[in-house]
């Protein structure tokens, strides 16, 4: 009773295709697929990207303007 056999586990599969259909279970295939993908490339770059950003000088932040006159504001930039 406790494990399955190959013929429980066939019908489980047949009663899965007929309520989804085999489109369906493609396209979630292939999405779970480029999840898993996007993840590990994510981590892969965090990591290596996570080192020099940790070791870089942290700039004070003054309420003098900046003598770079090319600076835009994010906020100004976007609603123009």
């Amino acid at each position: 009773m406790g494990s399955f056999s190959i013929w429980h586990w066939l019908i489980v599969l047949l009663i899965v295709v007929m309520v989804f259909g085999t489109k369906k279970l493609k396209n979630m295939g292939s999405d779970l697929g480029g999840a898993v993908k996007g993840f590990k490339d994510g981590m892969k770059d965090g990591s290596s990207s996570d080192a020099p950003a940790a070791s870089a000088p942290h700039q004070q932040v003054t309420g003098q303007p900046a003598a770079d006159k090319s600076t835009i504001d994010v906020e100004a930039r976007q609603k123009s």
